[in-house]
C-alpha cells in the first residue's frame, strides 16, 4: 500500500509510522547499494563524468586555433591531441559528452512518461484500451526503429534535440509491457479498493497509488535506459543518421575519427570510444546495484 493512501485510511496517529518505515527502507536501499561495489564504482565514475561535461567546458575552452598543428599528440597543452583541423580533442570530447548526457536524459525522460502512461493506462482499464494500447506496441516492435529515428533526423537537419525525441518515441515499447503487467497485479490489490470506496478518480489512483508502487522498476529501467540512449546514439551517428553539426555528440565524433584507424592517428578514434565506454558501463553498474538494492526479496547484495 502506498504511503499516500496508508496515510489517508490508517487511524489517527499511525502517519508518523508509515514515515519512518520509509525512511527505514530508504536507508536500507541505500546500505544495499553503497555495499554493491561495481555499483558504487559505476556510482562514482558516473559523477565524475556529469562532472566532466558540464563544468569541464568552465576550465578548458581550447578549440579551433590556427597556431595548433594538425594531428598534434598528446601533451600538456593538448591532453588528447588534436584532430586534422587542429581542434583541441580534449574540448571536443567535453562538448560531444554533454550532448550525448542531454540526449540520454531527454530519452529517458520521454520513454519513463510515455512508457509508464501508457502501460498503468492499459493494464488499470483492460478491455478495448489495453487491447489498442497493445496492437499498438507490436506495430511500433515491427516498425525499424533506428532507420526511423536516422531519416527523421536527417529531415530536422540532425539537431540533437530531435535525435533524442525520435528516440524517445522509438524505445517506450517494453517498459510499456512491463508496467502493464505489474499493474495487472496491483489493481486487485486491496488499497485499490479502497481507494475506490474512498471514492478516488480514476487518474488518482492510476497515478497516485498504482504508480508509485511500481517505481522501483521504473528507476532502474530510466537508469539502463541512459546507456542505451547514448549507444544507440552513437550507432547513429556514427552512420551518418544521427547529429550533425553544428551540434555535436560522442557519436559524431566517432564519424568524425573513424578514418584515421589504419593511420597513427588511431587514438583520436580510441578516446571518443573510450568515454562511450565509460558511460555505458557506468550506467549498467548502477542499474545492476539498484535493482538489487531496491528488490525487497534479496538477502544480500552482490559484490
Amino acid at each position: 500500500m502506498t504511503e499516500t493512501l496508508a496515510t489517508q485510511v490508517a487511524p489517527e496517529g499511525t502517519e508518523r509510522e508509515f514515515t519512518v518505515q520509509a525512511r527505514s527502507r530508504g536507508r536500507t536501499v541505500a546500505r544495499r547499494f553503497v555495499r554493491h561495489r561495481t555499483a558504487l564504482i559505476g556510482a562514482i565514475t558516473f559523477l565524475i563524468l556529469l562532472l566532466f561535461a558540464f563544468l569541464g567546458g568552465l576550465f578548458w575552452h581550447a578549440g579551433i586555433n590556427p597556431d595548433y598543428g594538425s594531428f598534434e599528440p598528446p601533451s600538456a597543452q593538448h591532453p588528447f591531441g588534436t584532430d586534422q583541423l587542429g581542434r583541441d580533442m580534449l574540448a571536443l570530447i567535453i562538448r560531444g559528452t554533454q550532448f550525448s548526457l542531454l540526449i540520454a536524459a531527454v530519452v529517458a525522460v520521454i520513454v519513463t512518461v510515455v512508457g509508464v502512461t501508457l502501460g498503468a493506462i492499459a493494464g488499470y482499464l483492460g478491455g478495448p484500451v489495453d487491447s489498442l494500447v497493445n496492437r499498438a506496441v507490436d506495430l511500433m516492435l515491427i516498425l525499424p526503429a533506428i532507420v526511423i529515428v536516422g531519416v527523421m533526423a536527417v529531415q530536422f537537419q540532425g539537431s540533437w534535440i530531435m535525435v533524442a525525441i525520435f528516440l524517445g518515441l522509438t524505445l517506450w515499447m517494453t517498459l510499456t509491457r512491463v508496467i502493464r503487467g505489474m499493474v495487472l497485479s496491483l489493481r486487485e490489490k486491496e488499497f485499490v479498493e479502497a481507494a475506490k470506496a474512498l471514492g478516488a478518480s480514476t487518474p488518482r489512483i492510476i497515478f497516485k497509488h498504482i504508480v508509485p508502487n511500481c517505481a522501483d522498476v521504473i528507476i532502474v529501467s530510466a537508469t539502463l535506459l541512459i546507456a542505451q540512449a547514448v549507444l544507440l546514439e552513437a550507432a547513429l551517428s556514427f552512420i551518418g543518421l544521427g547529429v550533425r553539426p553544428p551540434d555535436t555528440s560522442l557519436g559524431l565524433l566517432i564519424n568524425e575519427t573513424q578514418s584515421y584507424l589504419p593511420t597513427s592517428n588511431a587514438w583520436l578514434f580510441w578516446i571518443t570510444l573510450l568515454f562511450i565506454v565509460l558511460i555505458s558501463l557506468s550506467v549498467n553498474f548502477m542499474g545492476d546495484g539498484l535493482r538489487d538494492a531496491l528488490d525487497p526479496k534479496a538477502n544480500r547484495v552482490r559484490a
